[in-house]
């Protein structure tokens, strides 16, 4: 277990502001935000190679905060790697071995392991320099778990990679928590890698917590406007309520049921408006007549701005769906909205 209490830590122009945060024993939790939001800092932090301003670090209930990075039992893998390129793959990964009091024979088994979990084995011998980004990622990976921490951090660890490299090490990470029950702790800004890998998140911006809690759940429901648009929410806007209404300028959007008190927004996935030629009608579906202001191509799926009085939503379409429907910018459409798909908070 890891307990961060009150944590802070000031830097010229930056401060890591009263950060506190409880994970638990082999759990796969990540810290997610923005460039620049104080992630790798907290990782840092823990692993004792950044002074701390004030507030204490807890690892299994013993308290490392004084410690010096060696006696604190904590790997950590960048997203550079950071392998020593004079050494053999076999040479990086027992490196850290060298400073730990451990019993050769069980150490020798332990690398043996982890080499073949992480299919290293034929490649014992090579040099650094002629591995590929996800061979590369594979050994430090190992290098980490070669001393048996009780926790590894992971500062961004397919960032570097290529797309075919990043879904290679995302399942190697998945499998190898699963078999080695070692706490992880992840930073990333890319939500995808945490619905795959994580199982609690906390969501930093500008140095402090916005929300922490069940990945599934900050997901779904988003705590601030700031965690709304960061998990994908195209659709935040403020609002006022009453009873089952949401007044958002000038338009009017019933919700299942009364929203609880001091409520100031909504949101709505893109993916859960739906864009139609003919107008829709239902139970529990708001639609609007709206115009098209702007298509955006995203590649696989193209952005949908649509202009329903002063208020602007955004939708998602495929390619083959933009092309049936024929829809040009200026073209008159009607949207609509489950009042299940309303996010209030």
């Amino acid at each position: 277990m890891i307990e961060i209490e009150s944590l802070r830590i000031e830097l010229s122009g930056f401060a890591l502001q009263e950060i506190d945060l409880s994970i638990k024993d082999g759990e796969f939790f990540t810290l997610l935000g923005p460039t620049g939001a104080g992630k790798t800092l907290i990782l840092e932090a823990i692993a004792g190679v950044v002074a701390i301003t004030s507030g204490r670090i807890r690892v299994k209930k013993r308290d490392i905060t004084d410690l010096p990075p060696e006696h604190r039992g904590i790997g950590i893998v960048y997203q550079d790697y950071a392998l020593f390129p004079h050494l053999s793959v076999l040479a990086n990964v027992t490196y850290g071995l060298s400073y730990q009091r451990t019993d050769p024979q069980a150490s020798t088994k332990w690398v043996e392991w982890l080499m073949e979990r992480l299919g290293l084995q034929s490649l014992a011998h090579c040099s650094i320099s002629y591995l590929s980004g996800g061979e590369k990622q594979r050994v430090a990976l190992a290098r980490a778990l070669a001393v048996n921490p009780s926790v590894l951090l992971l500062d961004e660890p397919l960032s570097a990679l290529d797309p075919n490299f990043r879904e290679e090490i995302r399942g190697v990470l998945k499998k190898l928590h699963k078999e080695v029950g070692i706490t992880f702790l992840m930073v990333s800004h890319d939500f995808a890698e945490v619905l795959f890998l994580g199982q609690r998140t906390a969501i930093l911006n500008r140095g402090k917590i916005e929300q922490t809690g069940l990945v599934s759940e900050v997901f779904q429901r988003p705590a601030t406007p700031f965690v709304a648009e960061f998990v994908g929410m195209k659709n935040v806007f403020p609002a006022t309520f009453r009873d089952t209404k949401a007044v958002v300028d000038d338009l009017e959007l019933y919700l299942q049921g009364p929203p609880e008190r001091d409520k100031r927004y909504v949101a709505i996935r893109a993916e859960d408006i739906v864009i139609s030629k003919e107008k829709v009608s239902g139970n529990g579906i708001n639609v609007f007549q709206g115009k098209v202001l702007e298509l955006t191509d995203r590649g696989i799926y193209h952005e949908v701005a649509v202009r329903t009085g002063n208020v602007i939503f955004r939708a998602i379409l495929t390619r083959g769906a933009l092309f049936e429907m024929k829809l040009p910018e200026g073209k008159d459409v009607h949207i609509a909205i489950r009042s299940s798909a309303i996010h209030v908070f």
